[in-house]
């Protein structure tokens, strides 16, 4: 496809600019002022937006998604939602799996992501692979447009049934430490076999409000010890948040000297944390702030899509960032930096935007600063993976 030119974009910083995406390499070619660079043989006008880096999507349930309606009305508790979703989950088949990631995907594509990392649990009956097998298809049918992770989410899973699933493609190993009994052994587990597999490593970690839960400290040491240098994530965390801040800081050290990438899940841990504290309710968040001020990568995801974990969700980077804004406390900025940047560095990936040399995973939406895209949602999209388009939303409004 020859380069494309994207003229008139405002970037981020609030300058107006003309913008050359080269297909051939995927990175953007040049940056100008607007009228500098040569009429191309396609172009698009962008007067009027603002052009990101494209979000990403840091944390999915590929598997799960948009099963709410058919596993029925539930408490919204997290040990209740796991109950649902594992019987409900007996009967799903390779294709059920397809269709329903197939379509979560296209509604993130949609919104303007172009990576996404998604787990996926090992299934129980015959075939406990089955929902893995079906997002490795779906990772080779989104090539070019969507960048797909799998990671593999188990509790105490055998070893045989771990090792069949790396061995057939999986990007990651997940687990869950502190539903495990013995938390401090199912992480090491996790790391030797990820090592042995030569993959990265991402925990559902310390997925509670108790304040003595240990999954990210033990989880620092481990890493810490071994020297393990794949990439290692934690995801939830939300027990850091009822900690005093000086436990805060000192955890948030630990989690930087080891190099951990967090994960927060403002939509998902907003809904199922908390049900049991009806007064000063707490937010089921991270400690955000003390983990961005000891220097942490930081990213935040939406975790669920309408499934028994959370009955709403809508694959939008840009509804997570808002609740970062609301629940989480940051600035705007730094919550668009969570689902853009920082959410790309957490899955290893290359810088991506509107600037000379960067991945041309763009996203274009109708509106002058980064506070109007988080606060109005601005349904109107443009998304380019690689320099190409490959989502254009547009809406009509009427108002009589």
């Amino acid at each position: 496809m020859p380069p494309l030119l994207l003229r008139g974009a405002r970037l981020p910083d609030g300058t107006v600019r003309d913008v050359l995406l080269d297909s051939d390499s995927g990175l953007v070619g040049r940056v100008a002022a607007p009228g500098l660079l040569p009429v191309g043989p396609a172009e698009l006008d962008l007067t009027g937006h603002l052009l990101l880096p494209a979000p990403a999507e840091p944390h999915a349930h590929l598997d799960k998604a948009l099963t709410w309606d058919l596993a029925g009305e539930l408490p919204g508790d997290l040990p209740s939602a796991i109950v649902a979703w594992r019987a409900h989950a007996e009967g799903i088949t390779e294709e059920d799996v397809l269709e329903r990631a197939r379509r979560a995907v296209d509604e993130m594509r949609a919104n303007g992501v172009t990576a996404v990392r998604t787990h996926v649990d090992i299934l129980t009956g015959e075939d406990p692979l089955r929902g893995l097998r079906a997002l490795l298809r779906l990772r080779k049918e989104m090539r070019g447009r969507v960048r797909l992770q799998i990671a593999v989410l188990h509790v105490d899973a055998p070893e045989e049934l771990l090792h069949r699933a790396l061995s057939l493609g999986a990007d990651l190993l997940g687990d869950c430490p502190h539903l495990s009994a013995d938390p401090a052994a199912a992480i090491e587990r996790t790391l030797r076999i990820a090592a042995e597999h030569h993959v990265g490593v991402d925990l559902h970690a310390d997925e509670t409000l108790d304040p003595g839960a240990q999954d990210l400290r033990l989880l620092a040491a481990a890493v810490r010890e071994r020297g393990f240098a794949l990439g290692v994530t934690a995801s939830h965390c939300v027990s850091l948040g009822s900690v005093d801040p000086q436990e805060a800081a000192r955890t948030a050290k630990e989690v930087a000297a080891a190099g951990i990438g967090v994960v927060t899940l403002p939509l998902t841990n907003l809904y199922l944390q908390g049900r049991d504290h009806p007064s000063a309710t707490p937010r089921g968040l991270t400690a955000v702030r003390p983990l961005l001020d000891a220097g942490v990568r930081l990213a935040a995801g939406g975790d669920n899509i309408r499934d028994p974990f959370n009955p709403v969700g809508r694959g939008d980077p840009l509804e997570t960032a808002s609740l970062m804004v609301t629940a989480g406390h940051l600035t705007p900025d730094e919550a668009l930096h969570a689902v853009t940047a920082g959410a790309r560095a957490v899955l290893g990936l290359p810088e991506a935007g509107p600037y000379e040399g960067a991945v041309a995973d763009l996203l274009a939406v109708r509106a002058d600063s980064v506070s109007e895209v988080l606060g109005a949602s601005c349904p109107p999209r443009l998304v380019f993976a690689g320099g190409r388009l490959v989502s254009r939303t547009s809406v009509v409004r009427e108002v009589f």
